[in-house]
């Protein structure tokens, strides 16, 4: 497929299952040859508390909230590597921040991802490769402060032109949005610290 002369392929795949993945990304290889940017953006969005949630399903969705993003990001390195350039992007979010625990699962999920970020940022940026994760704290709509086109934007930039260490966490967090809407009803206010990036804006 062909738009704006950008050709485009997709091979499908479960993130959660290793094999799946890896079978999908070296199909898009052979159509469009090797990657310059990996963007990782899956995610099992299920509600569980820390008390209710038991070990099999977090580990189930463990392995598309984080395993899923390592896997991805192991297989598209080592070209990067050798052409001495290349983006690895991350989809985090808020609740690697200031979890609740309504959301026990994808909370851990997105705190080990915004490690493993770190780690490999570590580890490739030497080598030409730059690696970011990007917390989009609120909710994605059209016309609003988190609006698709900002966000797309702020994905490219990152891709193409990146400003070092500054950029290995980006966390988009528009001034005058609630760095709690995970949590709209305050029912965990008292528990709860703003996360650090706010703290001026609150």
């Amino acid at each position: 497929m062909s738009l704006h002369g950008i050709k485009a392929g997709y091979a499908a795949a479960d993130a959660g299952d290793a094999e799946q993945l890896l079978t999908a990304l070296t199909k898009l290889q052979a159509q469009s040859g090797p990657f310059d940017v990996l963007v990782y953006n899956a995610a099992v969005l299920r509600p569980d508390g820390p008390l209710e949630l038991d070990a099999d399903t977090l580990r189930v969705e463990f392995d598309v909230n984080l395993v899923g993003g390592l896997v991805a990001a192991q297989a598209v390195a080592p070209h990067m590597v050798a052409q001495g350039e290349g983006a690895i992007l991350f989809t985090g979010g808020g609740l690697a921040l200031e979890p609740y625990p309504e959301w026990t699962s994808l909370a851990l999920g997105k705190a080990a991802l915004r490690s493993l970020a770190f780690s490999l940022y570590k580890e490739l940026a030497p080598k030409g490769v730059h690696v970011s994760v990007i917390a989009v704290c609120g909710i994605v709509e059209e016309g609003g402060p988190f609006d698709p086109d900002t966000i797309i934007g702020e994905y490219f930039r990152l891709a193409t032109k990146p400003d070092g260490p500054t950029d290995r966490e980006v966390i988009i967090q528009p001034p005058g949005t609630d760095p709690h809407y995970n949590d709209p009803e305050r029912k965990h206010a008292a528990t709860s610290i703003t996360p650090l990036h706010a703290r001026s804006r609150s």
